[in-house]
């Protein structure tokens, strides 16, 4: 890991890291609604129970948190691992119409959260381009 990505993977690693851990300690009323909301942008999830989903995104957020910090874990898959669990929640934002303006992709009130997420969609490519033109030049 280069001395550059330590903030990026720490800060980043860390807030993952608790959003897991608090959903692995989320109660019925909590996995309702984060199932509610990704069942209604991914159809998929519909047929778990709200625990059983809330659980498995714990686990998720976990395995990303745990990979962006740890520094054996190479740049460019810590970096992969943030792109693909941020790009799901790019792309659940994108499907739920509440969350954004008709015709746009300006967030509503309910979706300013949401869209933040974008921004670790941008840190996930940052750190696989990172790693990789870092592998690259010696």
């Amino acid at each position: 890991m280069k001395l550059r990505n330590v903030p990026t993977r720490a800060v980043t690693g860390v807030y993952i890291l608790h959003t897991g851990w608090e959903k692995w300690h989320g109660d019925d009323e909590r996995a309702a609604g984060v199932h509610a909301m990704a069942a209604n942008a991914f159809p998929v999830f519909s047929s778990m129970t709200a625990p059983a989903f809330l659980r498995t995104l714990s686990v998720g957020e976990l395995a990303v948190g745990a990979a962006l910090l740890a520094p054996f874990v190479p740049t460019a898959v810590a970096g992969a691992a943030l792109t693909g669990f941020s790009g799901a929640l790019v792309a659940m934002y994108l499907r739920t119409d509440a969350l954004h303006r008709p015709g746009s992709l300006w967030p509503t009130p309910q979706g300013i959260a949401v869209s933040k997420d974008s921004w670790l969609l941008a840190i996930g490519l940052g750190l696989i381009a990172d790693g990789l033109a870092s592998r690259r030049t010696p």
